[in-house]
């Protein structure tokens, strides 16, 4: 028994939403006010991967965290560039889900050839920021007082990732369907491991059953608004 890290599919959109929904509701590290539905983030997941790279980390039938990237800009300048998020399930942490998914995810986005990765991160938080510095990030600049949400003015932090040299002129980056085609995945995909051990069993069975205990406050909170 251990953890394994994959593409997503559209069908990871209900283990995708027991994590990101509570960090809707609860707190400004996600600036959405409503968690989007699993239809929303199955749409979501299907568009990404058009292009991007979005990951799962799983354990059996449970999902432990996700990560992914998007265009920095659709201006085409930008293209060589990305922002990437990750988000680990609050029974999961400190087992190295997160570090895993993003060493995948940085490998895959080397391959198809993207040169810089950005992240936005809702200040404070120093736990994201020591994590993403950990990686080679380094500090851009401060959006000051820039979102609103659960009645407070919050700043943005980004940082930026060197992923590879930024020297000549590049080639285009490739979609992730490409890396498909020549075997280069797999290899990429082995690039994140974690250190869960023997403890995967019980963090399991408490994701589970955080999972089981947020699907019945989700149906008290439809039941109080009908």
């Amino acid at each position: 028994m251990g953890t394994h890290l994959r593409l997503a599919t559209q069908q990871d959109a209900a283990g995708i939403r027991a994590i990101y929904a509570p960090v809707v509701r609860e707190t400004p590290i996600s600036f959405e006010i409503v968690p989007p539905s699993e239809e929303e983030i199955g749409a979501r997941v299907g568009k990404t991967m058009t292009r991007y790279p979005w990951l799962v980390c799983t354990a059996q039938e449970s999902l432990l965290g996700y990560a992914y990237a998007g265009g920095h800009s659709e201006r085409a300048a930008y293209q060589w560039s990305v922002n990437v998020s990750v988000y680990v399930h609050a029974r999961a942490r400190r087992i190295g889900v997160g570090r895993a998914l993003y060493e995948a995810l940085f490998a895959i986005l080397r391959l198809q050839g993207f040169v810089r990765a950005f992240a936005g991160i809702t200040l404070p938080n120093e736990a994201s920021v020591g994590f993403h510095e950990s990686f080679g990030f380094t500090s851009v600049g401060i959006f000051s007082r820039v979102g609103y949400k659960m009645g407070a003015w919050h700043d943005v932090g980004y940082w930026q990732l060197s992923l590879q040299p930024s020297n000549g002129r590049p080639s285009s980056p490739r979609p992730l369907p490409s890396l498909s085609d020549d075997g280069s995945l797999p290899e990429a995909l082995s690039a994140g491991s974690t250190n869960a051990g023997r403890d995967i069993a019980a963090v399991i069975k408490d994701v589970d059953a955080e999972n089981l205990a947020e699907a019945n406050r989700e149906t008290e909170r439809s039941e109080s608004t009908e």
